[in-house]
């Protein structure tokens, strides 16, 4: 199973890289690619961290040749087949009753990165798509990367520098994902003020007949004209129809003048 070789690794995520419209953003992941027992056998496991510090894992083996197999410990398919199309790319499909469910499509890319996109169809029947990147974690391996590879024995020494290698990696992987976090926190928050300065603009520029309240819920609306104004009068208490343009956004007056949009 010559085809496979490529996919076989420990691979670490590039939190920083990744783009998900379904499921919780991960912080941190392992990705593992291992050959089975049986012949041709796949066993992919997943170790993953979210942005709020919960951990999940996932395990499934696939037969790499095209065929559905059952998938009894699962209770989102109950079948799977797995497609090697060809050495830097493979197709792992999930179905339920026949009907395609997940699609997750394994990509080595020039620079030797794992890129994952997994494709699931929500309940209302649309798809959605995740895109991850990986890494290969370091490792001393037993047994040759490829099939013209020599065999390689791993020495006392090359252990002992494997697994300094293996907690420096550890460790600056560590530090560096804590500063990721601190950098997307001060990023939304850069964010958020952005966000209130402009919607305040708008605001200080609107016709305003009264004195506003700090933390009290205002309305804000556009008129036919473009311009737009501030109501204590909420858009269900007009009736049937808005006097207005239509209606923009409820908003709240802050302690320092500012104002934030509020649901």
């Amino acid at each position: 199973m010559t085809e496979a070789y490529n996919f076989l690794s420990s691979w670490q995520l590039f939190p920083e890289r990744g783009t998900y419209e379904f499921g919780a953003r991960p912080k941190s992941g392992i990705y593992r690619i291992e050959l089975g027992e049986a012949k041709r056998q796949l066993n992919i496991s997943m170790n993953w961290v979210t942005l709020e510090d919960q951990a999940f894992a996932s395990r499934y083996s696939v037969l790499a040749t095209h065929e559905l197999i059952d998938t009894p410990d699962s209770d989102f398919s109950d079948r799977v087949r797995c497609s090697l199309v060809d050495s830097i790319r493979m197709v792992v499909s999930f179905y339920r009753q026949d009907d395609l469910v997940l699609e997750v499509i394994h990509e080595i890319t020039p620079k030797g990165y794992l890129q994952l996109t997994q494709k699931r169809k929500n309940e209302e029947g649309a798809w959605l798509t995740n895109v991850e990147v990986y890494h290969k974690q370091m490792s001393v391996l037993p047994y040759a990367a490829s099939v013209s590879g020599a065999v390689i024995r791993p020495s006392e020494e090359g252990m002992i520098r494997h697994s300094a290698l293996t907690a420096m990696e550890e460790q600056t992987n560590m530090q560096l994902s804590q500063i990721r976090q601190q950098i997307e926190l001060l990023a939304l928050q850069a964010k958020e003020i952005q966000q209130r300065k402009e919607l305040s603009m708008i605001i200080y520029d609107a016709k305003l007949s009264f004195a506003p309240v700090i933390g009290k819920i205002y309305y804000l609306y556009e008129r036919e004209d473009g311009t737009h104004l501030v109501s204590m009068v909420a858009p269900a208490e007009w009736g049937k129809k808005i006097p207005f343009k239509k209606f923009v956004a409820a908003v709240q007056l802050l302690a320092d003048h500012t104002w934030k949009e509020v649901q």
